[in-house]
């Protein structure tokens, strides 16, 4: 367990404070300052504990020296003296005598902030490759570290890791205890049924995190580009849509080895080119994409899946986007996904920023979720099982304080619950001599069902798609294809869709 700022004696200490106030800023003015409000609760006990706050924190990516004229921290220090009601006072310096000289004259209670980290990285990347010495000088600068920046608890800096290595004391903030104790909260301590929901572009980004929580949720949604490269893996047609050819094995393997859990897209919105343009949907076979179109979102279909996927769940975890979200006419997915788990009861949702965060955000939906991540890189890594090192370099705790635990990578954990209520088996089979479907519900054992269900056989008629309407007022997307579909006492999804070779 790491040590909480609550642990540290900080009066008339010079406390370093590493914020994330990588805020958007268009022609001067702050866009949203989600993250100043976040850091608030750390700096203001900072400050009502009688340290001399000083602040440390990053402001997009610093390459020449003409970047430096956008890249400023001048205009969010004068944000945070409103939100705190007492003077910031803003040093344009990273380091130097003059730094010094205003951080040597603090009184207790008084706050400065050091302008842009990242003005380092025009000394040779100082910042971003963790430069020994200059971890060392920020470290000297004060007595206490406190790490409440999540947004960079993944990398290696200098303004992380650098001072953590150099510093007698260290600790993590409020925010940055908050978000470990909730990610670990979602993947570790679940309540079932545990969903988690994997957008994006590319399968290569996400694959420790599909491996580190496959075998630990109950199904694994998964929606953007990446999923096309998954349903290539199945043999079905995906026109020009994003592709990772040398990944079709591993989709594969991950569809062979978890079809019970793994829950693909039933139809896309699609364009010929990439490009906002108005939606097209295959209505003849929603399953392919014809040859010279690309899909761009998930389409009508997916969304009423994905609806009855997250129908009951008690645990959701939710990275990356559906589509192209930044498109107005394909982040419609993204924002229906946003809008299901907005609506479920009693569910324990964990958004881990970027384009999904946004989604919710522009949705007005902040409140209907249980934490939104404010670093999308670092909930990532930790949905992977990795370790942080931001978080790694600050002291262990010493107290017997009751503190929640802060875990940063797996750790021995008791064993899952089992949900609830376990799903029924339903096997899906098509003879393909002849133009029927089969679909048996078959109840699993102890489990019990109206009578009118169990052991129900139906044959229908099959064409490219078609929907069956059980007796027990459930659907099943029955297709022209071999697959499966797993149905629950409150709902029904098709799992695997494989392509007869």
């Amino acid at each position: 367990m790491k040590k909480t700022i609550r642990e540290l004696n900080l009066k008339d200490k010079k406390v370093l404070i590493r914020v994330d106030f990588n805020v958007p800023i268009k022609d001067g003015v702050i866009v949203s300052d989600k993250r100043i409000i976040a850091a608030l609760p750390t700096i203001k006990y900072a400050i009502e504990s009688g340290a001399k706050v000083i602040l440390l924190s990053h402001l997009g990516r610093v390459k020449t020296k003409q970047d430096m004229k956008t890249k400023s921290l001048k205009v969010v220090a004068e944000a945070l003296s409103k939100e705190l009601r007492q003077v910031v006072q803003f040093v344009p310096e990273t380091r130097g005598l003059i730094l010094e000289s205003k951080i040597n004259k603090l009184e207790s209670g008084n706050v400065l902030m050091i302008e842009n980290t990242r003005f380092e990285d025009l000394n040779n990347n100082a910042e971003s490759k963790n430069s020994i010495e200059l971890g060392k000088y920020w470290a000297s600068l004060g007595d206490i570290f406190i790490n409440d920046a999540f947004g960079t608890a993944h990398r290696s800096h200098a303004s992380n890791v650098g001072i953590s290595n150099n510093i007698k004391e260290s600790a993590i903030g409020f925010l940055v205890q908050e978000e470990l104790s909730m990610l670990a909260k979602a993947v570790y301590g679940n309540k079932r049924p545990f969903i988690a929901i994997i957008g994006g572009a590319k399968i290569t980004d996400k694959i420790k995190v599909i491996d580190n929580l496959i075998d630990k949720v109950d199904y694994l949604i998964i929606g953007g580009g990446m999923a096309y490269t998954f349903a290539a893996s199945q043999g079905f047609s995906i026109g020009s849509s994003l592709v990772e050819v040398d990944k079709i094995p591993l989709a594969k393997e991950y569809m062979k080895k978890y079809s019970n859990k793994i829950v693909l897209p039933i139809d896309a919105a699609i364009s010929e080119t990439f490009a906002d343009t108005k939606p097209i949907y295959n209505k003849d076979n929603s399953l392919e994409i014809p040859k010279g179109y690309m899909a761009l979102d998930i389409g009508p279909k997916t969304v009423k899946l994905f609806r009855t996927i997250l129908a009951g769940a008690k645990t959701v975890v939710w990275n990356g986007p559906m589509g192209v979200a930044e498109f107005s006419n394909y982040k419609q997915g993204t924002e229906a996904i946003a809008n299901i788990i907005a609506a479920q009861p009693n569910v324990f949702s964990i958004i881990g920023g970027g384009d999904s965060a946004a989604a919710i955000i522009n949705l007005g939906l902040e409140t209907k979720f249980s934490h939104i991540s404010t670093g999308g890189g670092a909930s990532l890594q930790f949905l992977e099982g990795a370790s942080l090192p931001g978080i790694d370099a600050i002291k262990e705790s010493n107290s017997n304080v009751n503190q929640k635990q802060v875990k940063t990578a797996p750790v021995a954990m008791p064993s899952l619950q089992k949900a609830e209520n376990p799903l029924p088996t339903v096997s899906l089979e098509k003879n393909m001599d002849k133009t029927s479907v089969k679909l048996e519900i078959l109840p699993q054992k102890n489990q019990k069902h109206n009578e009118s269900v169990q052991n129900k056989t139906q044959t229908i008629k099959a064409s490219t798609t078609k929907t069956l309407d059980l007796e027990i007022n459930k659907t099943a997307m029955v297709n022209d294809k071999t697959g499966k579909i797993s149905v629950s006492n409150d709902k029904t999804s098709v799992t695997n869709l494989s392509k007869k070779k």
